[in-house]
């Protein structure tokens, strides 16, 4: 754990949601690498690399996901890019399948710590997404645990553009230094957010790259949610 000069006080949270509230920390593009070898997709890593980035490019300049989809409708048309750009669709509906199980696995472990942080400071979710968070939410039991959601195709900032994070921060009425930011993403959660003014907690995983990370740009490093329950690293201003 990365070691504290001070300690790190909070008044609220604001949580970043893909790779930190649903896949423990790991990078989605590994999530769904691990999914692809679990299933047996005939596929070299490279290839399914540029299968990935090739299937976020068309989801961001494409209108597909729409607001009343579920995250497992997001993720069938995720995939379905993907793997017809492999010409592997007839794995579609096992990878689907492993997929959603694992998600949900690890969202019912973030509610769990969620419900507990709610009653003891306000939280608010900024989230780089598709403009359908808030069916997401609800899918996996989450609405009503923020006070506020603040997602990038409906507010026009998208991370590491800190102004998502001061938004943030003025949805919880508080001073920037009185807030923490809890992300999986160095670049794009953890520098914004200290540029934004505030505190930071870094969940670790497997990043998208082999790239050494400097854990020193966060004012912590945990491995799992649970440990902003319980560190006595982690003082509650109420």
């Amino acid at each position: 754990m990365t070691e504290l000069t001070n300690m790190l006080k909070t008044k609220g949270y604001i949580f970043d949601y893909g790779g930190t509230l649903d896949t423990g920390g790991c990078h989605w593009g590994k999530v769904l690498w691990h999914t692809y070898q679990q299933a047996d997709v005939p596929v070299t890593e490279a290839r399914f690399r540029d299968a990935y980035v090739h299937g976020e490019r068309t989801l961001a300049k494409n209108p597909i996901i729409q607001p009343d989809y579920t995250f497992r409708q997001t993720l069938d048309s995720k995939l379905h890019i993907e793997m017809e750009y492999l010409d592997c669709l007839n794995y579609h509906d096992q990878v689907l399948d492993l997929l959603y199980t694992e998600v949900c696995r690890h969202t019912a472990e973030s509610r769990a710590v969620l419900l507990q942080l709610k009653e003891r400071v306000p939280m608010v979710l900024v989230s780089n997404f598709y403009g359908n968070i808030s069916t997401v939410l609800r899918e996996f039991g989450f609405d009503g645990i923020f006070d506020h959601i603040i997602e990038s195709a409906v507010v026009g900032v998208r991370k590491p553009d800190p102004r998502i994070f001061q938004l943030g921060v003025e949805a919880l009425g508080m001073k920037a230094d009185e807030v923490t930011v809890v992300g999986d993403s160095i670049d794009k959660d953890i520098i914004p957010a200290h540029r934004a003014g505030c505190n930071t907690v870094w969940i670790r995983g497997e990043q998208w790259t082999d790239d050494p990370v400097d854990e020193s740009q966060a004012n912590l490093a945990i491995d799992n949610l649970t440990e902003l329950l319980d560190n006595n690293n982690i003082k509650y201003i109420y």
